[in-house]
């Protein structure tokens, strides 16, 4: 396999060669790329570069890990015309995504004993853990068809949730074009899961805003430094994996069909025009706002917990939607007058200031990018700097692995994990099924972060510190 050459600060390439239609781009500052440990991420790149009408360059971005199809940290534009989409390249958990919500609760008036009832108290009304369904059944059943197509407005017609919650979501909490008619039965019998966090990376954390870097910014974004925030980290569950996996098997077949080169089972594709690729589109676009709702109705129970615990209304805590995040996802995009198919899998669009798909009240400041990093590490709020176009104004999702999960439960130990974690509260009382998360299988946050803002093409605005984090067990 090609080696990485050093091509620009913080970037280095693998030159088209072969097959490839494009160039492969990786971003890794120094010290990530000292560190970088060869997995199949790269492979998987060059593999997508090999595609029919992908547009130059593939990005790889600074938490790249191997996945299945594009890599974990992947960003693969595709002419709107002559290109294909890959059910793979967008990902298993459609919309996997993050939201921040923020409070006016000073972290530091607040007892380990009213965090541990707050812990408690969203456990309840928030199950976690693989294949657990939520407690709203009855509701999502009457309401499915509409909420997957209209999206978080409807949950906000149902009474969940605040009428300004949409102005700081992603899409305003709906993506358009939404196709029911498009997805199997099995789909729609894994979509009782809205209020449910899974298992894996997924979580709920409690935190604290710790640092601010740029002041004006956090005021506009609506940030104060020392308050309490909750991290809300979750996706379409098993509704999006089944649509993955329909949609894969059937790429795969119809591949064949229209003659493609397809160098992997995972980067199985079709023609973006064609009848089964606009009806992957239409059901992608069902399972991406299936996950705004789920972040969205779990917003409305973390609310009913804060006021549970601690009276009153739950404005009367703040509480606000900072913003929501989607990653795993492919839309249409113009970028440099081009109109283009982008890929994101394990990728952030980030818009910067000016850009008309900005939320309102992002016009002039960008919009907030949410970066989380692993279980006990910091988080960071950054926003784009126009450079970012370079990279179809997309940035990381998070910290990305440079241990999986297999090599994590073998090689580190019970009492290794509480010694990271220190004083941060774990929900649960079995380490060991968390052994996977642990921060040291994952790469190191500031690191990763730094990569874009050393060349001018994020800034950071705040960093967020854990206090106590609710994470779902991968089997129950």
């Amino acid at each position: 396999m090609p080696a990485l050459e050093l091509y620009g600060k913080n970037c280095y390439r693998i030159a088209r060669q072969g097959k490839m239609n494009a160039d492969v781009l990786v971003y890794l500052n120094l010290e990530l790329f000292k560190n970088f440990k060869e997995d199949q991420s790269l492979q998987q790149l060059i593999d997508a570069a090999s595609l029919k009408g992908v547009i130059n360059p593939i990005i790889g971005m600074p938490d790249i890990h191997s996945g299945y199809g594009l890599p974990i940290g992947g960003v693969m534009a595709m002419d709107a015309v002559k290109g294909l989409v890959s059910a793979g390249a967008v990902g298993m958990d459609i919309n996997c995504g993050v939201r921040l919500l923020h409070t006016n609760i000073a972290a530091k008036e607040l007892k380990a004993a009213d965090l541990k009832k707050l812990i408690r108290a969203i456990e309840e009304r928030v199950p976690s853990g693989v294949g657990r369904k939520s407690r709203h059944t009855e509701e999502i059943r009457k309401h499915f068809d509409y909420l997957l197509i209209k999206g978080v407005p409807h949950l906000i017609s149902m009474g969940i949730g605040r009428q300004e919650d949409p102005d700081t979501i992603e899409d305003g909490g709906c993506m358009a074009g939404a196709d029911i008619d498009t997805l199997s039965k099995k789909a729609v019998d894994r979509g009782l899961q809205l209020s449910t966090i899974g298992g894996g990376n997924h979580f709920i954390e409690i935190g604290i805003l710790d640092k601010i870097y740029e002041p004006e910014l956090a005021v506009n974004f609506g940030l104060r430094e020392g308050n309490l925030t909750v991290l809300i980290h979750t996706g379409s569950r098993g509704f999006g994996h089944q649509i993955c996996t329909d949609f894969s098997a059937d790429m795969k077949k119809y591949a064949r069909y229209y003659n493609l080169d397809i160098p992997s089972a995972g980067l199985a594709s079709v023609p973006i025009e064609s009848d089964q690729g606009q009806k992957y589109l239409g059901a992608m676009t069902c399972a991406v706002n299936f996950a705004f709702c789920n972040r969205q109705w779990i917003t409305d129970d973390v609310r009913k917990a804060f006021s549970s615990v601690f009276g009153g209304s739950d404005y009367d805590y703040g509480l606000d939607i900072v913003y929501d995040v989607a990653h795993n996802t492919a839309r249409f995009e113009n970028i440099k007058g081009k109109k283009m198919l982008i890929h994101r899998k394990g990728a952030t669009r980030a818009l910067p200031a000016g850009h008309p798909d900005n939320p309102k009240k992002f016009i002039k400041t960008g919009h907030p990018v949410l970066i989380p990093g692993s279980m006990g590490t910091s988080s960071y709020i950054i926003r784009a700097e126009p450079g970012v176009e370079a990279i179809y104004n997309s940035v990381n999702h998070g910290a990305g692995r440079v241990m999986s999960r297999t090599s994590a439960k073998k090689e580190i130990s019970v009492e290794a994990l509480k010694k990271r974690l220190g004083k941060v509260i774990v929900s649960g009382s079995n380490y060991k099924a968390y052994l996977d998360e642990s921060p040291q299988a994952y790469k190191n946050i500031d690191q990763v972060v730094e990569t874009f803002t050393e060349i001018g093409l994020s800034r950071k605005v705040a960093r967020l510190s854990p206090l106590a984090v609710i994470k779902g067990e991968e089997s129950n």
